[in-house]
């Protein structure tokens, strides 16, 4: 006589909300971030600097400003604040996973921008007292948070009134057939490159934490829920990043 058992099965890490999905998250951009740059300039085409460049010229910042970059990863975002702000401004760039900071704290000190700060630690558990910046940016991390009301919370917190925040990210395009050509290639094309050049876990996390991010209109309702105003977004590239953009009262 069989006996049947209720044996749950863990749900994938993409989906999941807590300290695992946390603790893979860090495990595995260090071990991409060798070649985390490289794999960035393929899979986008090249794209994902003309996206961080729209990113800086829409907060338009004066030059004395201080912003702050979550999830800074390599530091592509807070390099191209760094140049757009000179020397009289200051960027402080942070991120939990140090091998990816070390990549960063290079390029700007190949670059002569010594006025960025390169730090690592939690963007739910930020080390600042309130009102600090006048701007804070997130290029490709705010999908692998655990939290992201918290986040937004944390984000409206450490900003000065009249604070600006803008977060970029990748999105699944809304209509068709660009999200038909768009899906074929996420799962199916960029596994494989990923395989080939990286990290064949890392680069199959990646799609799918794609597919399953919370649509637009939810992350800018999270960005009302914490405090923001004239909460909007848009679409670049047919959709397959999504800039929201917010300011605290």
């Amino acid at each position: 006589m069989k006996t049947c058992t209720n044996r749950q099965t863990e749900p994938p890490i993409w989906v999941r909300q807590d300290a695992t999905r946390r603790r893979y998250v860090r495990e595995m951009f260090s071990r991409v971030a060798p070649r985390y740059d490289l794999l960035n300039s393929v899979l986008s085409f090249q794209l994902h600097h003309f996206w961080r460049r729209y990113v800086v010229r829409t907060l338009r910042l004066a030059p004395g400003s201080r912003v702050l970059d979550l999830c800074t990863g390599t530091g592509d975002l807070a390099i191209e604040l760094a140049r757009y702000l000179g020397p009289a401004g200051e960027v402080v760039a942070l991120d939990f996973c140090e091998p990816m900071l070390q990549r960063g704290r290079e390029k700007a000190r190949r670059l002569g921008l010594n006025h960025t700060v390169w730090l690592q630690a939690d963007a739910l558990m930020l080390p600042f007292a309130d009102a600090q910046f006048d701007a804070v940016t997130m290029a490709f991390g705010l999908r692998n948070l655990i939290d992201k009301p918290a986040a937004f919370r944390a984000i409206h917190r450490v900003l000065k009134p009249g604070g600006k925040v803008a977060i970029l990210e990748l999105t699944r395009p809304q209509r068709a057939p660009m999200r038909w050509l768009y899906d074929l290639y996420a799962l199916h094309i960029l596994p494989r490159i990923g395989q080939r050049l990286s990290d064949a876990d890392a680069y199959l996390y990646l799609p799918m934490s794609i597919q399953h991010y919370e649509d637009r209109a939810t992350i800018a309702e999270y960005m009302c829920e914490a405090g923001f105003v004239n909460v909007c977004y848009r679409d670049l590239t047919l959709g397959v990043v999504c800039v929201h953009t917010g300011v605290k009262p």
